[in-house]
């Protein structure tokens, strides 16, 4: 077996590796809470208030969100589903689903926590919204916080790759 040089120099002329990759590093991270109770009676995602705002460094950066708290059907038969906006853009998923939900069937009320995750690619260095949405499967209403209890947004900025 041959020995490869690199650039044509003996191993021992080799003083220093090269420098550690940048990539996958938390350049930033950003954090929100709220425990302030809300009810959203809409069958399209809306806003729960919870949102936190970060400015990327770079445009090739990665954006991790990390959200958990709770939210209450209010009542039996009824859907709740959670979800992620970047800015107006829906980007938990495909379709009115979410990332996260709920059913509450017969005569049963479902107050359920979440925890929910993105990695998200914005492509930007200017400053981003990222907030938790939810809706319902009709206009009963689903209660977001019940009972003086706390919601959490974390978004880091990762260095791109």
């Amino acid at each position: 077996m041959s020995i490869i040089k690199p650039n044509n120099n003996t191993i021992s002329a080799i003083t220093a590796l090269p420098a550690a990759i940048t990539t996958g590093k938390v350049l930033q991270a950003v954090t929100a809470s709220i425990s302030t109770e809300k009810t959203i009676s809409s069958s399209s995602f809306a806003t729960t208030d919870l949102t936190v705002n970060i400015t990327p460094s770079a445009s090739s950066s990665k954006i991790f969100v990390i959200a958990s708290g709770s939210f209450d059907t209010g009542a039996a038969d009824r859907l709740g589903f959670m979800t992620i906006y970047r800015d107006s853009t829906n980007i938990g998923g495909s379709g009115s689903s979410g990332i996260a939900g709920n059913y509450a069937s017969g005569s049963t009320r479902l107050n359920t926590p979440f925890g929910i995750h993105v990695l998200d690619s914005p492509s930007s260095t200017s400053q981003i919204a990222y907030a938790v949405y939810c809706r319902g499967n009709n206009s009963g209403g689903i209660t977001f916080l019940q009972e003086s209890e706390t919601a959490h947004i974390t978004v880091m900025e990762i260095a791109g790759w």
